[in-house]
């Protein structure tokens, strides 16, 4: 298994102006690497932290089926607008997840919502309501669970997320923790560090390169994790 990918870190669907501060999204190659390595067409791709909808847009796109699920109402509503089959993306909640009709999976993609150690608020109440980085890592595990019970036998869960530093160079592990947590329930192939870089280009020693992000997508690094999991 390579361990290793670098992807160019722009996202190629435009957005409404409305989304466009709060642009987290990964990149479409990126869904797409994982796509092409862990499904054939035909195949269903879940996400169960939906948000602008990328991985169920790129599964349509590739001739596989798409579900997915989104908590935060206008992105629901915008995915759903935008997918042809919009009947397979759900308003609802992760912690919730065999409360919903959705057939067995073949592969699942996905990022969750991310929580530094000392934020307050839940990330799984869409920032809602109040919550505890310990109880937010424990909830991986009640998430997981249920994503068990969705997914074919052996089937690849890839989970994306990164270590975060915030503006007082404070760390929280998250992409650890969150590996962690999830092990429990599911078994750890192994991580894929993604390596980031801009779309522009610099001149290095004469000839033009893509230059490397130092930093400047809002977690302090220029690299995410990809945690693969097996439904044994």
């Amino acid at each position: 298994m390579k361990t290793t990918v670098i992807f160019p870190k722009y996202s190629k669907k435009e957005l409404p102006e409305k989304f466009k501060k709060d642009d987290n999204r990964f990149p479409e190659d990126y869904v797409e690497y994982f796509i092409n390595k862990y499904t054939k067409k035909g195949d269903i791709v879940l996400d169960i932290f939906a948000g602008l909808g990328t991985t169920l847009f790129v599964a349509e796109k590739m001739d596989r089926i798409p579900f997915g699920i989104e908590i935060v109402e206008e992105r629901y509503q915008f995915i759903k607008k935008n997918l042809k089959n919009e009947a397979n993306i759900i308003h609802g909640d992760a912690l919730k997840l065999l409360e919903y009709d959705i057939p067995k999976c073949d592969f699942c993609f996905g990022s969750p919502p991310f929580m530094g150690k000392n934020d307050p608020e839940n990330p799984f109440t869409a920032y809602q309501e109040e919550g505890s980085y310990q109880q937010y890592i424990k909830d991986f595990q009640k998430i997981f669970s249920q994503l068990k019970e969705v997914m074919k036998p052996n089937s690849i869960i890839a989970v994306d997320v990164a270590n975060l530093k915030n503006e007082r160079g404070e760390v929280t592990t998250l992409a650890w923790d969150v590996g962690k947590s999830i092990s429990e329930v599911l078994h750890f192939l192994g991580e894929i560090v993604i390596i980031w870089e801009g779309r522009e280009s610099e001149t290095v020693n004469g000839r033009s390169e893509p230059w490397r992000v130092e930093g400047t997508w809002g977690y302090g690094y220029d690299h995410n994790y990809c945690l693969l999991y097996q439904n044994k």
